[in-house]
């Protein structure tokens, strides 16, 4: 997957998100370490490069947290509504494919 390709689906990430501002959404991020963090919010804000949620806490409270799109690209964050994906995993296209090589022709000239 190409840099174009990942700025596209960047692009229909935002895209997304910004019809569910105000919607309760489930978060899952994996903060690294085998620590992966499931919490519950409201979507508030989208910006270019990131979006914003205030996710519930105890007693009533309730904190921001920003995530980016990059990351639910890459897998690290995932969201859901209602027990339901809002994306579907982005898979790499022939991730096992090796680059042509290209060949460079030399031509020789004889000088006399």
């Amino acid at each position: 997957m190409d840099l174009a390709q990942q700025a596209k689906i960047v692009d229909s990430i935002h895209d997304t998100l910004h019809d569910f501002v105000g919607q309760r959404l489930k978060v899952r991020a994996n903060m690294g370490r085998s620590k992966i963090v499931e919490s519950e919010g409201v979507l508030t804000q989208v910006h270019p490069q990131l979006f914003i949620m205030e996710v519930d806490r105890k007693r009533g409270r309730t904190v921001r947290q920003s995530y980016q799109y990059v990351d639910v690209l890459t897998g690290m964050v995932e969201l859901s509504q209602n027990g339901e994906p809002l994306f579907e995993p982005f898979e790499i296209e022939n991730p096992n494919a090796i680059p042509e090589k290209t060949e460079v022709v030399l031509e020789e000239k004889v000088l006399s």
